[in-house]
């Protein structure tokens, strides 16, 4: 087993950028060996819960949104930002009503991932929702237009295969759900 590494020595740090969804900062920072990194950017941002919510009627529940940085639409999960002092998994519940109008009485953990651990301090929570049924007329954001998508359970997996769905870190947690035995039928 290896020992975790010398944190960096943070010996300046100016913020280039604070807006309500982002901060942008630059650290100079020493590394253990003694090498210095005079301008070395960190990107902050809220972090959020994402959900892998499989129907009563076994389909995969998923939305269809346009993404700005990559000019195109993306096929994703239901996600969004986790509010201050929220639980993950409160997140993840909310989001999935507000986006879908959707809800389950059983949850189950997927996994908590850094989104890009090089630069940003974003962590993405995934939890999977089993016997999910509507419930409620969906609650989108000014900000949101969301195309809901439903997907048989049995075809989902060759979404994700043929590049269908591209945000990478919904694709590692559909995978590790995939192979959690989460999306086998009971």
């Amino acid at each position: 087993m290896s020992h975790p590494l010398t944190p960096w020595q943070v010996l300046a740090r100016r913020t280039l950028l604070e807006r309500r969804w982002i901060e942008v900062r630059e650290d100079h920072v020493r590394l253990a060996n003694g090498h210095e990194i005079e301008e070395f950017h960190v990107i902050t941002s809220p972090s959020w819960a994402g959900v892998l919510a499989v129907t009563e009627r076994d389909e995969v529940v998923l939305v269809r949104q346009y993404r700005h940085g990559i000019v195109a639409d993306s096929l994703e999960l239901p996600a969004g930002v986790i509010e201050p002092g929220e639980p993950p998994l409160a997140a993840a519940q909310r989001e999935l009503r507000e986006e879908t109008g959707y809800a389950a009485e059983h949850w189950e953990p997927i996994a908590s991932f850094a989104t890009e651990p090089s630069r940003h301090t974003v962590r993405a929570h995934f939890f999977c929702a089993l016997g999910a049924k509507p419930v409620a007329e969906r609650h989108l954001d000014a900000s949101e237009e969301l195309e809901l998508v439903l997907v048989p359970r049995s075809e989902f997996i060759e979404l994700v295969l043929r590049g269908d769905i591209t945000h990478g870190v919904h694709v590692g947690a559909i995978l590790v759900a995939e192979r959690r035995g989460l999306l086998t039928p009971r």
